[in-house]
């Protein structure tokens, strides 16, 4: 090893040979991260492959438009092999890497295959946290998988079809009622939405129920909603969801979940909120392999797991390791920690593979890794967003455009731009959302109706009535 420039400890470096061929890198996830650093080497004397579970790049930010039947799966969604294909130095595998021997340069996958690596980059992103609590999540599914999308979406259509068939008035208002847990991005555009889909979507739908009836409830412990944007932003984020029907409650801690609802524990005493549908948006915690890597690295941690690095994004005792993404403990020249957001896992991406083709070159390291902060986005709903770009901060019809903007140039094809394009200027005209699909099931589906059936609630009333008149 040696002493690099900018001071850093960096390896040798490993150049390519004719009898070997040219350096190996491995990228270990098809997320915003090891999507853009792969497409970093496009040019690169380097065999790179890309090994992920799914054999697609999903766009996370768009989720909650699945969970809400604004989009399909497809729609946010694209074929890694179908991205990478022309990358002629660049193959795709599906796999599920489990464990890493960094002395011997070689990860290990489920199946039991093997890959050697010179140079290494774990883009593994992370995983749903429920803070000790994971039998909460059959009740409270989170949105960090298509399926897990679509089992939010089978819960919210679920609800107000049950709603629709219940004659006893305390069951259909546990069935109308939302909650969701967090009020980050997720937790706030989720709960915007849904106000949407109740006030406007389904508002001719039924015959039984008014689905603006619906109680929707964002909960967070926090002492506001939006932490990461600034607080000027965030009261007029909250004032556009108070419009729009939604109960907002920060200061609440979610001490029980089950099948009938949540326990709350407020400044007031302990309370209980009756509701059929929780949705958790409440934060992330490092994936399994996250914390294999800091095991077998003997790396250091935040009290979150994720792991400390070198300015250059290097673990300081396997230089030739890269981490970035949702996994990656960086920090402004504050000392704040980054964001966990896409914007921070692109630019990694892309630092890291320039970096390793600068070793592979023989060019001195580069410079530490600089995060350039272009600002936070979250929507509210039709015509409501608020931003911060470049230190502006922009609330209103002008910001839901830049978020619009910005997410439509992000899909990674352009096929997929068109269509939600089309899509979403569709639904701003008609309100209507074309994938209202009920699939699969979820745990807390009925499995037997209460025994008076809808069709006898009437026979009943009658016979009351006629009584009445007899008196």
């Amino acid at each position: 090893m040696g002493k690099g420039n900018n001071g850093l400890m960096t390896s040798d470096p490993i150049t390519s040979d004719p009898t070997t061929g040219p350096p190996k890198v491995i990228i270990i996830g098809g997320g915003f991260g090891g999507l853009y650093a792969a497409q970093a080497f496009k040019s690169a004397r380097v065999a790179v492959t890309v090994i992920d579970r799914h054999n697609y790049h999903l766009f996370q930010p768009l989720m909650y438009q699945v969970a809400t039947g604004s989009l399909s799966p497809g729609e946010i969604a694209a074929p890694l092999r179908g991205v990478l294909s022309r990358q002629k130095n660049t193959e795709v595998l599906l796999g599920d890497v489990v464990d890493i021997y960094p002395a011997a340069k070689r990860v290990s996958l489920a199946d039991g295959s093997a890959f050697d690596y010179d140079y290494l980059i774990v883009a593994a992103g992370s995983q749903t946290a429920y803070f000790g609590q994971d039998d909460w999540r059959q009740w409270a599914p989170s949105l960090k998988s298509v399926e897990e999308a679509t089992t939010v979406r089978h819960k919210i259509l679920y609800a107000f079809e049950m709603a629709e068939r219940l004659p006893d008035s305390d069951e259909r208002r546990a069935w109308l009622s939302f909650a969701i847990v967090g009020a980050g991005s997720t937790g706030v555009e989720l709960a915007g939405a849904l106000s949407e889909i109740a006030r406007q979507t389904l508002k001719n739908d039924f015959r039984s129920i008014h689905p603006r009836e619906a109680q929707i409830v964002l909960i967070d412990g926090a002492p506001r909603i939006l932490p990461t944007v600034p607080e000027d932003l965030a009261v007029k984020a909250e004032r556009a969801l108070t419009k729009r029907g939604v109960q907002v409650r920060t200061s609440v801690f979610v001490t029980g979940i089950d099948r009938d609802g949540l326990s709350l524990k407020t400044a007031g005493g302990n309370e209980r909120f009756a509701t059929k549908t929780v949705i958790w948006a409440g934060g992330v915690t490092v994936s399994e392999f996250g914390k294999t890597l800091a095991r077998r690295t003997n790396a250091q941690t935040d009290k979150s797991g994720r792991i400390k690095l070198n300015p250059d994004l290097t673990i300081p005792t396997y230089t030739e390791v890269y981490v970035i993404g949702d996994l990656a403990l960086g920090v402004r020249p504050d000392g704040t920690p980054l964001p966990g957001v896409a914007q921070v896992a692109m630019q990694e991406g892309a630092y890291a593979a320039k970096a390793i083709v600068s070793r592979v070159k023989g060019a001195k390291p580069k410079r530490p890794f600089k995060y350039f902060d272009k600002g936070d986005l979250a929507v509210i709903g039709r015509g409501s967003a608020v931003a911060r770009i470049f230190g502006m901060h922009i609330w209103g019809w002008p910001a839901f455009l830049i978020w619009v903007f910005v997410h439509l140039m992000y899909l990674v094809e352009f096929q997929s731009r068109l269509v939600v394009f089309v899509h979403w200027a569709f639904q701003y005209i008609t309100f209507s959302r074309g994938a209202r699909l009920i699939t699969g099931s979820a745990a807390s589906d009925l499995t037997k109706l209460p025994t008076e059936s809808k069709a006898e609630a009437p026979q009943k009333q009658a016979s009351s009535a006629s009584g009445s008149d007899q008196r």
